[in-house]
């Protein structure tokens, strides 16, 4: 069981783990919203260096009991801050999610702030719903793990 979980900038030396823990077929399948190829190295290196160069970006990975255990991100699209996060499957159901967001959101004051899941990722949307954020609406786009158009629902705090 996870005890300490604390926040910190995510690192070049972090990449690897993180980029398995993106790989994950289960936690591919349940964020459903992911890359066209979760095995594509090449690519994540990229897309993870353009994020933390980006001023509207705060990244961090989740350090649980001394470790990286996942990663969590604030991000601005279309004018909105979006929040996500990613934890590696070995510790899922320890509440890591929940302090790692609690965390994030003290980091990011910006209000309002929205986050988004699968609306059939349950144990998403109750750590959003935990964290304050009511649902707003859904919406329906390309699930890339999924190979399908998928509902996602749409929450926002503040």
């Amino acid at each position: 069981m996870i005890r300490d979980v604390a926040l910190r900038p995510v690192r070049e030396s972090d990449f690897d783990v993180l980029f398995e823990f993106m790989r994950d077929p289960e936690s591919v399948r349940m964020a459903a919203f992911t890359a066209q190829d979760p095995d594509d190295r090449e690519a994540f290196d990229a897309h993870l260096r353009r994020n933390i160069a980006r001023e509207d970006t705060t990244n961090r990975v989740i350090v649980g009991d001394g470790r990286v255990v996942g990663q969590i991100a604030a991000f601005v699209v279309e004018g909105d801050t979006e929040v996500t996060y990613w934890v590696d499957r070995a510790v899922w159901g320890q509440g890591v999610a929940g302090r790692a967001l609690a965390l994030l959101l003290q980091e990011v004051p910006v209000r309002p702030i929205h986050g988004r899941a699968a609306s059939d990722n349950a144990a998403s949307l109750r750590v959003l719903t935990r964290a304050g954020f009511q649902v707003v609406g859904t919406d329906t786009g390309h699930a890339a793990a999924r190979g399908a158009e998928i509902e996602e629902t749409v929450l926002r705090l503040g």
